[in-house]
């Protein structure tokens, strides 16, 4: 059976946004941390999620919803050290779906579906809507020394670029593929 884990990346600065934009409340309720991990685990239930060193209050939230936490020491490097982490927790796995905490609008079902196209065969996959790539991206675990070898800010966006002939562009009429929050006005959409 073809495994697919769940790596949502926590670990940024939210420099542009002025404060903690994963723990902030959305009109629904949740933060939109907590909201990006739930939608990620309705539909890949075996998830991480990668946080950097000192985020309790955050780390808490996501073991309670049933995410695996894994701190990253090198956080502060880049998400590319994040993403590394992740697959290194799970390396074992068939492919992984890379999630950003920072977009909480992805519907589970899009999410799922992009497990699918991992599980017949497309070794990266991205959702695509209105023309824009979005995310969660999938590899499949051809790419695995590739994506534990990663490191600075850049993540896997050169992976991407590298192998155009790799990535299956997946159409959505999800638009949370391509809305995450940098700054506080990116909440009212």
């Amino acid at each position: 059976m073809f495994r697919v884990v769940g790596v949502l990346l926590a670990a940024g600065n939210s420099l542009r946004f002025g404060s903690d934009k994963l723990m902030y409340p959305l009109e629904e309720g949740s933060s939109v941390a907590i909201s990006a991990a739930q939608n990620l685990i309705t539909a890949v239930p075996e998830s991480v999620a990668i946080i950097k060193p000192g985020q309790q209050e955050l780390a808490a939230s996501f073991i309670s919803l049933g995410l695996k936490v894994i701190e990253n020491p090198r956080a502060e490097e880049g998400m590319g050290t994040s993403l590394a982490e992740g697959i290194k927790a799970k390396k074992d796995a068939d492919g992984w779906l890379i999630a950003l905490a920072d977009m909480p609008w992805i519907k589970p079902k899009t999410i799922l579906d992009l497990a699918d196209e991992l599980k017949k065969g497309a070794t990266i996959v991205a959702p695509r809507y209105d023309q824009k790539r979005g995310h969660p991206v999938g590899f499949a675990s051809d790419w695995r020394d590739k994506l534990l070898s990663l490191h600075g800010d850049e993540g896997a966006r050169h992976l991407l670029n590298d192998h155009p002939d790799a990535l299956k562009l997946m159409d959505t009429n999800d638009p949370g593929v391509v809305s995450d929050i940098d700054v506080p006005a990116d909440l009212s959409r």
